[in-house]
């Protein structure tokens, strides 16, 4: 039985991942700080089967001892300082996490002696682009990140190919682009959207505010893209790859077909004011990915279209928001 270790384990990647290996006969352990929280309880409640462990990206004694007690086969760097907007607000966090995190988790599997045993999976982000240089991106795109998100991110991706070339790891990286699903954390715009849509459609509110509506994204599912993150491990040779669908989506298009899928007609302006608050100090005006690399080496190809990705998230809003009028 294939063992695998996951930081991140109860995010939105965590759960889909949890799931996909457990169904393929994996030993599941997952990398938690110890706190209690309802985000953990609800993952604990879900997948009972998953092993939990104490450990912090932010302390390599600790993710030693969490690899040395697992031997995994395979660990999946899922955890982060993940929302671009708190970045800003602690960014010295963020590199902690986000960049240094990496760099420990991939220093503990070398010192496990585990470097030629234990595939490695870096959760890379399309954010590294950031302030783009071509349009579509794909894995030789130049990055400018926009973001001490962005900084972090690409700083961990480096960190993994130079393991990678230094010492014969089997690690890869997933150049992922927004993905979303019904565990999306409310924080994120795609989920501050459908969730207020279903209030809206039930009565509970009239309006909710965002921020710029004018940003572009190339969103697909989440499930779809962890399954990337599998297939990349499975292969023969490392590799880096990006994971997007190659449409793009304003988020003002988002709001829309959030509001299209709860059937509520006119005016976007009827639902949604706009907050000066919620700007980010600088911004990624579009990021649209090629998966060509993807399609060929992996076989992966994205299936749940953009309208059917919005109308899942809706509805799943719109069943929370309805147990809470029972």
């Amino acid at each position: 039985m294939k063992k695998a270790l996951i930081t991140g384990i109860t995010g939105q990647d965590g759960h889909h991942l949890t799931e996909l290996l457990l169904s393929k006969g994996y030993e599941v352990h997952g990398l938690i700080n110890g706190q209690r929280n309802s985000r953990l309880d609800e993952f604990s409640a879900r997948f009972p089967q998953a092993n939990l462990i104490s450990g912090d990206l932010t302390d390599f004694s600790s993710l030693f001892q969490a690899v040395d007690q697992v031997g995994p086969n395979e660990v999946y760097n899922l955890g982060a300082i993940s929302f671009v907007g708190l970045s800003f607000k602690q960014p010295e966090l963020t590199a902690n996490i986000t960049g240094l995190g990496a760099l420990r988790l991939l220093e503990a599997i070398r010192k496990a002696g585990l470097e030629k045993t234990c595939r490695f999976y870096q959760a890379s982000s399309s954010e590294m682009f950031g302030k783009v240089r071509e349009v579509p991106q794909t894995e030789n795109t130049p990055f400018h990140p926009r973001s001490p998100y962005g900084v972090a991110k690409t700083f961990a991706h480096y960190t993994t190919m130079n393991y990678r070339e230094s010492y014969g790891m089997h690690a890869s990286t997933g150049i992922l682009f927004n993905h979303e699903g019904e565990y999306r954390g409310h924080e994120f715009v795609t989920r501050k959207i459908t969730s207020n849509v279903a209030k809206i459609k039930l009565g509970k509110i009239k309006k909710f505010s965002l921020g710029d509506l004018s940003p572009q994204r190339d969103w697909g599912y989440a499930k779809e893209y962890v399954e990337a993150m599998w297939l990349m491990l499975q292969q023969n040779e490392p590799d880096d790859y990006v994971i997007a669908t190659g449409e793009t989506h304003s988020v003002k298009e988002f709001a829309e077909a959030a509001l299209r899928s709860a059937d509520l007609s006119g005016s976007i302006e009827n639902y949604v004011e706009f907050d000066r608050n919620m700007v980010r100090p600088a911004e990624v005006d579009l990021l649209v990915g090629n998966a060509d690399k993807a399609r060929a080496k992996l076989g992966w190809v994205p299936q749940l279209n953009f309208q059917g990705l919005v109308d899942l998230m809706v509805q799943n809003d719109l069943k929370i928001e309805s147990r809470d009028l029972a």
